[in-house]
C-alpha cells in the first residue's frame, strides 16, 4: 500500500532551503545503488535548480539525470523543462549520455519512443532512480498525465506522447517508471493548490496524480504557502 507522507512548510524560503539540501544529497551522496535523479518541470523547483547551479554542486560518480516530462517544443524554448533546468545541468558537468532528455527535434511519437528506449536502457544497466520529483497541478495531474486515457495508454510503457489540455503536445513518463523509484517527492506551492492537496492526502482516486502513484511504496508531498 502506498504511504503518503506530508510535510508542510511555514514559508516558501524554508521549503526551498529543505529542497536544496535534499537535492544536494541526491546529487553528491546518493543512497547506495541509487545513481539517478528525476527532475520535474514547472515553476516551483526552478529557484532551487538555479541556486544549486550557482553553488556548483559536485555530482557523485555515475550520476544520471532524467525528466518526468517535457512539452513538445524546441529544446531552446522557454517552455521546455530541459531548457529551464540547463543552468543546473551545465553546472553539474555530466558526461554526454548521463542526461536523458526528450529529443523534441524528432517527430512526436518518435520522440516518445526514443525517450522510452533511453529509460529502458538506463534501467537495464542496473541504474536505480533514487529520487524523483513531481509536481501536482491544480487540476490533479502530475508530470504530463492529465486524464484516465493517458493512464490507460501508459500501461506497460515507460514514456508516452500526450495531448495536453493547453493545446500543446508533450511526452511523459508513466506509473510504470514511478513504481521503480526509491522516493517520489511531490512539490506543491501556492494557495490555489490547497484543495487538490487535501484531496490527494485523502487518497481521492479521481485524481490522476493519486492514481499514477498508487503502485509506489514511498511518496512524500512537500507543501509550501
Amino acid at each position: 500500500m502506498t504511504s503518503i507522507q506530508p510535510r508542510r512548510f511555514a514559508t516558501r524560503a524554508a521549503f526551498e532551503q529543505a529542497l536544496i539540501e535534499r537535492l544536494d544529497r541526491a546529487i553528491g551522496a546518493p543512497e547506495p545503488g541509487w545513481t539517478a535523479l528525476m527532475l520535474s518541470g514547472g515553476r516551483t523547483p526552478l529557484p532551487v535548480y538555479h541556486e544549486l547551479a550557482r553553488r556548483g554542486p559536485r555530482p557523485a560518480a555515475g550520476l544520471r539525470l532524467l525528466y518526468s516530462d517535457d512539452r513538445y517544443v524546441p529544446s531552446t524554448s522557454e517552455s521546455s523543462n530541459y531548457f529551464q533546468s540547463r543552468p543546473l545541468v551545465e553546472a553539474l558537468g555530466l558526461p554526454e549520455g548521463a542526461v536523458l532528455r526528450v529529443r523534441t527535434e524528432l517527430a512526436l511519437e518518435a520522440a516518445a519512443t526514443d525517450y522510452e528506449q533511453q529509460l529502458a536502457a538506463l534501467l537495464r544497466s542496473g541504474v536505480h532512480i533514487g529520487l524523483g520529483l513531481l509536481g501536482l497541478g491544480a487540476d490533479g495531474h502530475t508530470a504530463s498525465l492529465f486524464s484516465a486515457t493517458d493512464l490507460e495508454e501508459a500501461h506497460g510503457r515507460l514514456a508516452i506522447a500526450v495531448q495536453r489540455p493547453d493545446g500543446l503536445q508533450g511526452i511523459s513518463v508513466t506509473p510504470e517508471l514511478f513504481s521503480g523509484i526509491g522516493e517520489l517527492l511531490f512539490l506543491v506551492a501556492g494557495a490555489d493548490k490547497h484543495a487538490i492537496v487535501e484531496g490527494f492526502l485523502r487518497r481521492d482516486s479521481n485524481l490522476i496524480a493519486r492514481r499514477a502513484v498508487s503502485g509506489c511504496p514511498n511518496v512524500q508531498i512537500w507543501i509550501a504557502p
